[in-house]
């Protein structure tokens, strides 16, 4: 027995059902000939063409304007547009009467308005379209914004910094990804205003829609009268459900195969040349300030700091989807800041990769207005993606997507290419070998490179210049090997990922003293003042002749890495990693610490 069959819901539904199907068993019940016969009547289908006439118009209207404003609403975050947005959802809660009663103090015939337009916005089919536009839009809107809500925002900043302009990215990515719920809204809509009588009945009392001429029916004959315009109703409604169900199905079809162009002869030789980029960002943004400045020395860059520091919006600001305060951008002799995103020339790759989900690989590669087809072809081939060009992102893997998203960037040679954590949400295996990968690919490129990321070992492989960011500042930065031999700080030394940094005091005799055990070092304060060292587990000799004497209180043991946790003193333990020799837990030894190994800071 299934789970649904021990499950109280279809019951509860089901009861639902049953009373919203009732009603049409009861309607059968009283059909007859003579109703077939009212049905044909002129008065019927005159009442009918006036509704769906106006209803149409409505819709139309409430399309064109109702779609740009729930997309301002899904996107906007102004205590204005909460405001607004508010009140163009109150006719939703308003008795129709008094939505009618409103449209009379702004539109009837003794109004300004009114006056200006002669009278005819009221009781005539401009009447009947104002009313249903009320009452209706709001359907439309509250759908439209739930279904933009729902389009990642990164997709048309990505689009963006492929070549679209506003224009093209929101026809061509938010409304496209957002449609099915606006299609629902839109019906949502027509039904609505297809239906409406209270504010059509004080404002449009004449001519006759369906809901007033059924009214006026079962005031002047009773119910009896009322079966042709009911039938006619729920033929109608009917009708447009159908019609709107059946679209999707009628643009459901297989994908065509996708001919591919010859590949191009691949990339500009990256070599040792190129522009240098430099930059000044400054932005406010929900609380957090971002003031960083850099010129490079060399093409590849990395961005390293702990989550919030500002990595991404550093990204964001230099590919122009989100404005600074202030800005200077340059790319050699290439000014960038105040330039459009879409014509600054720069291959973005957002984490978790902003592919567009209707897009297959082939369309996600070409995407941009001058992507070359050619290069396109090439990183197909050169990304290992040949064969997978007429799949959908949810059909790759996550190797394949990021891959993607790379190509993408790749194939309109971006000046420069920015790379916000491209391998953070991969398995590790797959991780190192896109990193490699990436590494490779690097030196095959003419654009300088900025890659954001956590990973101390993937900063100094993809990057020779380090930039060390927290708070929103720049802390440290140079060349890599430097950043990583020489830490500027505890703080820069805990964020590059070295272990072993404790407090302590300078002796006499070169000496560094931690919790009563004394090591060889080159302080950098004077005997007497406090200070903070470290030494890289690496450094750790276990040597039988060292003057330093540990317990061994740990000790793991992978193929490529020996690492043990050594004590020295109840409050000292250091971490040594691949020692000469095995260690056994619980064994004492000795060890020798080189002197020029030991960093240290002032307190």
């Amino acid at each position: 027995m299934s789970s649904w069959g021990r499950s109280p819901l279809p019951w509860l539904g089901g009861l639902l059902a049953l009373y919203l199907v009732a009603p049409f068993g009861a309607l059968l019940g009283r059909l007859d000939g003579k109703v077939w016969t009212g049905v044909h009547q002129a008065a019927v289908l005159s009442a009918l063409r006036v509704s769906a006439e106006a209803a149409s118009i409505s819709t139309a209207l409430i399309a064109i304007l109702g779609i740009p404003l729930a997309y301002v609403f899904a996107r906007g975050r102004s205590r204005l547009l909460r405001a607004l947005e508010l009140i163009v959802y109150v006719p939703l809660a308003l008795p129709p009467l008094v939505s009618g009663i409103l449209l009379l103090f702004l539109v009837g015939p003794y109004t300004a308005l009114g006056r200006l337009f002669g009278g005819r916005l009221t009781d005539s089919l401009a009447g009947i379209v104002l009313a249903q536009t009320f009452v209706a839009a709001p359907f439309l809107v509250v759908a439209a914004r739930s279904a933009f809500a729902t389009v990642d925002p990164s997709l048309e900043a990505v689009a963006a910094t492929l070549g679209r302009p506003p224009v093209a990215r929101f026809v061509g990515v938010s409304l496209r990804l957002a449609w099915p719920g606006i299609l629902a809204g839109m019906l949502l809509a027509w039904l609505r205003a297809f239906g409406e009588f209270g504010a059509t009945v004080m404002l449009a009392y004449h001519p006759y829609s369906l809901p007033v001429y059924t009214y006026v029916s079962f005031g002047s004959a009773g119910l009896g009268a009322l079966l042709a315009p009911v039938v006619v109703s729920i033929a109608a409604a009917l009708a447009v459900v159908a019609l709107v169900r059946a679209i999707p199905f009628l643009h459901r079809r297989r994908r065509p195969e996708v001919a591919l162009p010859a590949p191009s002869g691949g990339p500009a030789d990256g070599g040792g040349g190129g522009p240098r980029l430099s930059f000044a960002l400054t932005k406010s943004y929900r609380g957090f300030t971002l003031d960083v400045g850099y010129e490079a020395q060399t093409r590849r860059l990395a961005l390293l700091g702990a989550s919030g520091a500002g990595k991404s919006l550093t990204l964001r600001l230099l590919a122009g989807t989100l404005r600074p305060d202030a800005e200077a951008i340059a790319l050699g002799a290439r000014r960038l800041d105040g330039v459009a995103p879409e014509r600054r020339g720069v291959g973005y790759v957002p984490q978790e990769y902003a592919l567009f989900p209707h897009l297959d690989v082939w369309r996600q590669l070409t995407f941009a207005p001058d992507a070359d087809h050619g290069l396109a072809r090439y990183w197909l081939d050169r990304l290992g993606l040949a064969g997978l060009q007429g799949r959908l992102p949810r059909e790759l893997s996550g190797g394949q997507r990021q891959r993607v998203a790379l190509g993408r960037a790749l194939a309109r040679t971006p000046g420069l290419l920015l790379l916000d954590e491209p391998l953070s949400a991969l398995d590790a295996p797959v991780r190192a070998e896109l990193r490699r990968e990436l590494r490779a690919l690097q030196h095959e490129l003419a654009a300088t490179t900025i890659v954001v990321t956590h990973d101390p070992d993937e900063a100094a492989l993809l990057a020779d210049e380090l930039l060390v960011l927290e708070d929103g500042r720049l802390i440290q930065a140079g060349r890599t090997a430097d950043v990583l031999a020489r830490p500027a700080s505890p703080h820069v030394a805990r964020l590059l990922g070295i272990p072993n940094i404790h407090d302590g005091v300078a002796v006499e005799g070169g000496m560094i003293e931690t919790d009563g055990v004394r090591i060889p070092a080159e302080p950098c304060v004077g005997p007497g003042r406090s200070l903070t060292w470290s030494v890289r587990p690496d450094a750790i000799e276990i040597d039988a002749e060292g003057p330093l004497e540990a317990t061994v209180v740990d000790v793991a043991e992978l193929p490529t890495l020996h690492e043990a946790t050594l004590r020295l003193s109840p409050a000292l333990s250091l971490i040594a990693r691949n020692p000469r020799r095995s260690l056994r837990t619980g064994a004492r030894c000795r060890i020798a610490i080189p002197r020029d190994a030991i960093l240290t800071w002032a307190a």
